[in-house]
């Protein structure tokens, strides 16, 4: 009975800290939707390789900063960084 009573509480905190995790911010929402008003020409809720080329070296560091998570997954899975946006709650 410990046994299962510790193994889902180490599932419960799992699951809860992958939610944390995907939860978007207020900064990053805000900054998200500067971003797009701003460089996202065709409008289609994603920055293209021309459109963040775009941005400046401050806005792109922001950028890494504010979602490194999405920079992390993209580096490990092409070798390089996307110019996709993370999807916001």
């Amino acid at each position: 009975m410990k046994k299962f009573l510790a193994l889902s509480l180490v599932c419960l905190a799992a699951v809860l800290s992958v939610h944390a995790q995907k939860a978007t911010t207020d900064e990053q929402k805000a900054f998200k939707k500067e971003m797009m008003d701003k460089y996202d020409a065709d409008k289609n809720g994603k920055l293209d390789k021309d459109e963040k080329a775009k941005m400046t070296d401050d806005e792109k560091a922001k950028w890494k900063k504010l979602f490194p998570a999405h920079h992390k997954k993209a580096d490990s899975d092409t070798g390089s960084s996307t110019n996709s946006v993370p999807k916001t709650n």
